[in-house]
């Protein structure tokens, strides 16, 4: 029978030879590790993560990445996702490299599971929005960002004010200039007949960023999405039956806008919040229907205090 042996002979490490080309190097590290998230009190979900450190010793080869590995499954995978937990994480990674590091990042990727009722019918549906957080600590000053990607409607008011003048030319055409039957012209409006042009809309997108406070509690994910949808008013739907989908049609009729519109709107919406942050950052993409390309605008600003 075969017996294993385990020896006292230690295992070489290169990673300590001398560097060639020597030099100090601004970012090390790994990127896309699995891990769970505890993104909200009780919910977990699956995330990548970035994280990497500054290499500040030329003559070091390289880091020692496996501390970084272990210190995130250890930190991060365990406990409520905030700020806070983040801003020690950076802190544990700088210390383990012995030294040679006084910077550290975390870049994470999950989506956001939120159950949406419907507009009107008593459904609901899961919906899903991807979210970014990245935390940078560079000369002991630590930063935080949270990116919320949403999707919603967009009816061009352009488009609109030019079917409203073809439907006006029909109903004068099908009716002349005289008094017409209401009854008759209720009919009238439901046939095909009585619609002689759409507006075109389109899905869009805004890539919502917030420069977030540190704060021992979870992320304020479900707030800005919600901030954000309600200013839009177009948020994309989940369960739709006919009563809602009716309903959807009302609400982009209410809400026609350019991507410039789109992104004062959110703007609006989020530069008094001074709970979430110190400042934003928008960025909507219609994704054009008549056109081959989108139509897209940005704008970014600090959230003050009325």
């Amino acid at each position: 029978m075969n017996e294993s042996h385990q020896t006292n002979t230690a295992l070489p490490d290169v990673a300590g030879d001398a560097a060639d080309f020597a030099r100090p190097l601004d970012w090390v590290g790994m990127a896309g590790m699995a891990m769970p998230l505890e993104v909200a009190p009780g919910m977990r979900v699956p995330a990548e993560a970035d994280v990497e450190v500054n290499l500040t010793d030329s003559a070091a080869r390289g880091i020692h990445m496996s501390r970084l590995y272990l210190t995130l499954q250890a930190d991060l995978a365990n406990g409520l996702l905030t700020t806070q937990r983040m801003a020690e994480v950076l802190a544990d990674c700088i210390a383990s490299q012995g030294g040679n590091a006084d910077a550290a990042r975390l870049h994470l990727r999950f989506l956001q599971l939120i159950d949406r009722k419907a507009l009107v019918s008593q459904f609901s549906g899961w919906k899903q929005y991807p979210v970014q957080v990245r935390a940078t600590r560079t000369q002991d000053v630590t930063q935080f960002e949270l990116r919320v990607d949403i999707d919603y409607s967009s009816t061009c008011p352009a488009s609109a004010a030019l079917s409203r003048q073809k439907n006006a030319e029909a109903f004068v055409s099908a009716f002349g200039k005289g008094d017409a039957d209401a009854q008759a012209v209720a009919e009238w409006l439901q046939s095909k007949q009585g619609m002689a042009a759409t507006p075109h809309a389109q899905r869009s997108r805004a890539e919502v960023s917030i420069t977030l406070h540190e704060s021992p509690a979870a992320l304020p994910i479900e707030t800005v999405i919600d901030l954000v949808e309600d200013a839009l008013g177009t948020p994309v739907q989940t369960a739709v039956k006919r009563e809602d989908e009716q309903a959807f049609a009302v609400r982009n009729a209410e809400n026609l806008m350019f991507c410039e519109d789109a992104a004062r709107r959110v703007a609006a919406a989020l530069s008094h919040q001074t709970a979430l942050g110190t400042e934003f950052s928008v960025r909507v993409a219609h994704v054009e229907s008549l056109h081959a390309h989108d139509a897209v605008a940005s704008v970014r600003g600090k959230i003050l205090a009325r």
